[in-house]
């Protein structure tokens, strides 16, 4: 069975403020931005993309295990999830798939909750305050991953 083209791209709780949330620290990009740069980055090797975005947990991790199905790899941005949620990081293991990590902001440079990432040990990439360009350099090093042009 060969490969899917698909990559399925989660974005986490209040993700769907971005553009107006604390664009101090998040920028102005809108979540319709994240979701043009990550599938024009997936297009041009090749591959389309799945895009989800909630604030009930629930809802992302049944995205995530469809992804099991048709999808090569997933690039997530947990938002407050990615600190403590233990199902969340389950379900990315339970799938199987090379997993991508963004963070819009420099979780390390912020308050000592966000240092803690129980994503962390299931991703394969890890990108964080390159605000949302970090989608498309996560983006890219997963495709890497995925199709054998980088060291896994």
């Amino acid at each position: 069975m060969s490969t899917p083209r698909r990559l399925l791209l989660v974005n986490g709780p209040n993700l769907n403020l971005l553009g107006i949330r604390e664009p101090d620290v998040y920028g102005r990009d809108t979540l319709a931005d994240v979701e043009r740069i990550v599938s024009e980055t997936a297009a041009r090797r090749g591959f389309e993309v799945r895009a989800v975005q909630s604030n009930h947990e629930g809802v992302l991790l049944d995205a995530i295990h469809a992804a099991h199905d048709d999808c090569a790899g997933i690039v997530i941005n947990p938002g407050g999830l990615s600190h403590t949620s233990v199902v969340l990081r389950d379900a990315l293991a339970g799938v199987a798939l090379p997993v991508a990590e963004v963070h819009i902001s420099d979780v390390q440079a912020r308050e000592p909750f966000r240092h803690r990432s129980y994503i962390a040990d299931v991703a394969v990439v890890h990108v964080t305050g390159e605000g949302v360009a970090g989608y498309a350099k996560a983006t890219a090093l997963l495709l890497d991953v995925i199709t054998g042009n980088a060291d896994a």
